[in-house]
């Protein structure tokens, strides 16, 4: 087996989409993109549960990864959520993603049908075998009904450009064992901010981040202390963030986190149904306040 690519160590941001009166806003998606960079985002990765992939129809796909990628220009690996619960329509975003000049894909488990073990391996093995640039598996239970069998990750674990795992189960025992088999298999990537400090304390190479919206700096300071050694200021980064972090997950992701975006002026506060305004902005307004972010 080659040697795999890798695509990123630290705070991948998990970017919104920002929407205004129904379309996609590339004014305040282009405003957004520069906030990561200029934070330190060490990787951005667009149209993910965060950038309301479900409600972003087939023909935004192109013009969303194209726009991404004439902003980004280089600066930071841009990686496309490519997953679907059919396997041909993920081979076709993420052949599509591939030719718009995406750096790497992040491809969710098939969601709904709860495939078995096997049928997860030959979804994820059509889906490599159609394309050249990497892949990062996502297994995300409470999204999917399923949770990725570890077997499954051993079955995967030859092929060249299935290079990482974004592990958002927020179940330590199953990221320990997943890092006991396979941290030198696969760059291990935890989704759940709460976990930034344990997972790279187990060998991971950082977060899928959704707080980092709103915290980039924080999110990729608190990956550079801990790679360069200096564990107690990870650890106080980790649990200054915790407040904010569950703040953010009061209510079902994005919403909390665009409504924050929204108070810092960043973005309007709109979605696409079901997806609804927040119940908690007044909330989400005086924490943001503590955190001096408003």
């Amino acid at each position: 087996m080659s040697k795999k690519r890798n695509l990123f160590f630290g705070s991948g941001t998990a970017i919104i989409t920002p929407f205004s009166e129904g379309y996609v806003d590339y004014l305040a998606f282009g405003e957004l993109i520069e906030f990561q960079i200029s934070n330190g985002t060490d990787a951005i990765i667009i149209l993910g549960t965060t950038g309301e992939a479900s409600t972003i129809y087939e023909n935004e796909r192109s013009e969303i990864i194209n726009f991404a990628k004439r902003k980004i220009k280089g600066r930071v690996p841009l990686i496309v959520g490519t997953g679907s619960n059919a396997t041909s329509v993920a081979v076709r975003y993420t052949k599509n993603a591939e030719m718009c000049g995406a750096d790497g894909c992040l491809v969710v488990s098939p969601y709904y049908n709860k495939a078995t073990e096997k049928g997860i391996i030959e979804h994820y093995r059509e889906i490599a075998k159609s394309v050249k640039i990497p892949i990062i598996m996502y297994n995300v239970p409470s999204r999917t009904g399923l949770s990725i069998p570890i077997s499954a990750y051993t079955a995967l674990k030859d092929i060249d450009n299935i290079v990482g795992i974004k592990e958002a189960s927020g179940n330590l025992g199953y990221l320990t064992e997943l890092m006991e088999k396979h941290r030198d298999d696969f760059d291990i990537y935890t989704g759940c901010d709460e976990l930034i400090l344990p997972t790279l304390a187990l060998g991971g190479r950082g977060v899928i981040s959704v707080i980092s919206n709103i915290v980039p700096s924080y999110t990729h300071e608190l990956c550079w202390e801990y790679e360069h050694g200096n564990i107690q200021k990870a650890r106080e980064l980790q649990l200054y963030l915790n407040p904010l972090i569950k703040e953010m997950f009061c209510e079902i992701n994005p919403i909390p986190i665009k409504t924050a975006l929204c108070k810092m002026g960043m973005c309007k506060n709109e979605f696409r149904l079901p997806l609804c305004r927040s119940t908690r902005e007044k909330q989400i307004e005086k924490l943001l306040k503590n955190y001096r972010l408003i």
